[in-house]
């Protein structure tokens, strides 16, 4: 009786899931676009916005269920490509994420293709191939493979033309437009021996650019977060210091456990004399460090150290706590082989500036020096270093005289 009761309930629990399924695929036939599709929309944009929240777990359940539901599709299969891309973001030195994230690339390219030669609205699955190339293309150029870089770059150019002109996806269009229109421009100021690839692509408007991103990041639905963190990038590039920390705040108030939305405000508030918040934020930062929180490591944690170091020495006067925090983010930076980042000689030129004020001459001097030895010859730090050492030799002759009249 028992046997025949469990098969009875398995039959119904069948029948229940093929008639789900069912009248799922009837639903999803009245729309074109998987992308445009308002249950898939809110199925998905819980996941992103555990993606976002770096709620890996919780997101990935979400994206093999679309998966299993649209095998064919490539959308599951960027997103999951996606989760493994802002895995990197923290520190982008990392590369165990690299191969899985192109694997996932990989194969939404090779679905969106085969969308593409088998729809007659290309739309979707020509954004989708645009995509699938951009990231490929930002991954190469994080790992300077450039070639590989201007490979992926053009193809996902030519799927975006191909995809302009559709109402429904402007907003998500305009990301791929406005990465492009900035970075066209700003790549040859700022790196002249990459001028030679960019012969081969149309020519950039910055500004244009800006507005575009803009746009997307208060109107689209997939790429609106995506066009942020680019944003907060390029306003602090452009010296537009508010818009990156009003941008910043209002990212980790949404994405409180994203690392990089949280190490950005604590950047951005610092540098806007916000220190009661520049120091929160980085507290915060070191005990998710210390909690072992996805995405929280030596990037942040040497951001975070720093401010602390400096808001000790220069507002609250507490030298032992600078001198922690300053010596916390140069272990941060040998950790993640920072040695020629600003934060890291900052910290040992400030170590000397307080060892010379507390008259410890010799380890003021063994700072200076390692300044003067190691970093970059035009920093302000090698400067401050070198004058530094001048003003330790008048101390110690001034020193001298003294002990000789006494």
């Amino acid at each position: 009786m028992k046997k025949n009761l469990l098969i009875l309930i398995g039959l119904f629990l069948t029948l229940t899931a093929r008639a789900q399924v069912y009248s799922l695929a009837e639903f999803d036939k009245k729309y074109d676009m998987l992308m445009k599709h308002p249950g898939v929309q809110i199925e998905s944009a819980e996941a992103i916005n555990n993606l976002y929240n770096y709620k890996f777990y919780e997101a990935d359940k979400e994206f093999r269920w679309l998966k299993m539901r649209y095998p064919d599709h490539p959308m599951p299969y960027f997103l999951m490509a996606l989760a493994e891309w802002w895995k990197i973001v923290p520190n982008t030195e990392n590369t165990d994420f690299d191969d899985k994230c192109i694997a996932y690339l990989d194969t939404t390219i090779t679905k969106a293709e085969k969308m593409y030669d088998d729809k007659e609205n290309k739309v979707e699955p020509a954004f989708f191939l645009a995509a699938g190339y951009g990231f490929k293309g930002r991954l190469y150029s994080e790992r300077k493979k450039w070639a590989k870089a201007t490979w992926a770059g053009k193809n996902a150019l030519k799927y975006f033309e191909k995809c302009k002109g559709n109402g429904d996806l402007t907003p998500e269009l305009l990301f791929g437009d406005g990465l492009f229109n900035y970075y066209a421009q700003w790549i040859p100021k700022n790196y002249p021996a990459l001028k030679p690839i960019l012969m081969f692509f149309p020519k950039g408007n910055k500004a244009e650019g800006i507005q575009q991103l803009e746009k997307t990041a208060n109107n689209a639905f997939y790429t609106r977060t995506e066009a942020r963190y680019f944003l907060l990038q390029i306003y602090s590039m452009e010296n537009q210091y508010e818009k990156a920390y009003d941008l910043a705040k209002y990212m980790w108030q949404q994405y409180p456990d994203n690392p990089y939305f949280e190490r950005y405000y604590a950047r951005t508030a610092f540098v806007r004399g916000y220190s009661n918040e520049a120091a929160a934020a980085s507290n915060s930062i070191l005990s998710k460090i210390e909690r072992g929180m996805d995405g929280y490591e030596g990037v942040g944690g040497r951001t975070a150290a720093y401010i602390l170091a400096y808001n000790n020495q220069h507002y609250t006067r507490d030298l032992a706590k600078a001198k922690q925090y300053y010596l916390k983010t140069i272990e941060f930076a040998k950790q993640t082989n920072s040695y020629d980042a600003a934060y890291y000689w900052a910290s040992v030129l400030s170590l000397g500036k307080i060892a010379a004020a507390e008259k410890n001459y010799d380890q003021a001097q063994t700072y200076y020096k390692e300044v003067i030895d190691k970093a970059d010859r035009k920093s302000s730090q090698h400067k401050e270093a070198k004058d530094g050492l001048q003003e330790l030799k008048k101390l110690r002759r001034d020193e001298r005289r003294k002990a000789r009249k006494s």
